[in-house]
């Protein structure tokens, strides 16, 4: 999967396979071959943090 470079199309996009498909942002990156350090650090410079209990970006 190639991240998108906006970090909200980005949250978005993680949010809703979150939501949908994966129980955990490990699992998301392990089965779309992507960075989880990328993911966490492209959403935090736009202020968002995972959050473990509801498995959501906030």
């Amino acid at each position: 999967m190639s991240l998108p470079k906006d970090s909200f199309m980005l949250l978005s996009v993680v949010n809703t396979k979150l939501r949908d498909y994966y129980s955990s942002l490990d699992d998301f990156c392990s089965a779309e071959n992507v960075s989880r350090a990328e993911v966490e650090n492209q959403l935090s410079q736009a202020g968002y943090t995972y959050n473990e209990k509801i498995n959501q970006f906030v």
